[in-house]
């Protein structure tokens, strides 16, 4: 239990789960592909959205690439969707109001986020919901990315909490089973990928709009045996 006696969390993922930002990293991933000639296929975008970039760029380029090479390319990659974002985004449905009502219920939150940290920075404050959360874990807090489990256990370590008080908020498969292998109860939002897809999370809904704080505590005490 925290200091403060809560002792219970739900950690969101960003793109696809507070904002749809698919369009704009699949342009971005498109210009970057274009000006260094790489193939990029919406097909390849699809199966790697929701990785670091780390993780794409070897895959992208089609070969070994060195570690200079990497963060060169993902710089430019991230500030052109930054660009592209600019005065677009819009939460997506539900999104305020599950925010306000987990607040509301005592729940700790924060962003657990494969993006570097100047993208959630830049969302957060262009949606306004920066105040709502005590933590933000982006890439460069971790060595592994999705699917493995550390950007979630680091975001629950960030808020004082055990990995069984938390719950995840995903919209891709490596984030679901990043949750799986931390721990973590895991709700997953068919934003990005199909119900089917997604059918190993504990929930799957179409919009957060479908969930209350009431669906967290009781995948928290399920979770817990309760």
């Amino acid at each position: 239990m925290t200091a403060a006696g809560i002792n219970k969390g739900v950690i969101f993922d960003l793109d696809g789960v507070l904002v749809d930002t698919g369009d704009f990293h699949k342009q971005s991933w498109n210009d970057l592909a274009e000006q260094e000639g790489f193939e990029h296929t919406d097909d390849f975008f699809y199966r790697t959205f929701g990785m670091q970039n780390y993780q794409i760029i070897p895959m992208l380029a089609g070969n070994d690439v060195s570690a200079a090479e990497i963060e060169r390319l993902s710089e430019w990659k991230e500030q052109r969707f930054r660009d592209l974002i600019t005065g677009k985004l819009k939460l997506l449905q539900g999104v305020r109001e599950i925010l306000d009502d987990l607040k509301e219920k005592g729940f700790l939150l924060a962003v657990g986020s494969s993006a570097p940290k100047a993208n959630i920075d830049f969302i957060l404050e262009q949606t306004k919901v920066r105040e709502y959360f005590k933590a933000v874990v982006h890439c460069g807090d971790v060595s592994r990315g999705k699917p493995a489990p550390d950007t979630f256990l680091k975001a629950a370590e960030k808020l004082g909490l055990t990995p069984v008080c938390c719950v995840v908020v995903e919209d891709a498969v490596p984030g679901v089973a990043a949750a799986q292998a931390a721990d973590m109860a895991v709700v997953a939002v068919t934003n990005s990928r199909s119900r089917e897809e997604l059918g190993k999370a504990d929930i799957v809904v179409n919009s957060l709009a479908e969930l209350s704080a009431g669906d967290f505590d009781k995948l928290l005490k399920n979770a817990n045996g309760k």
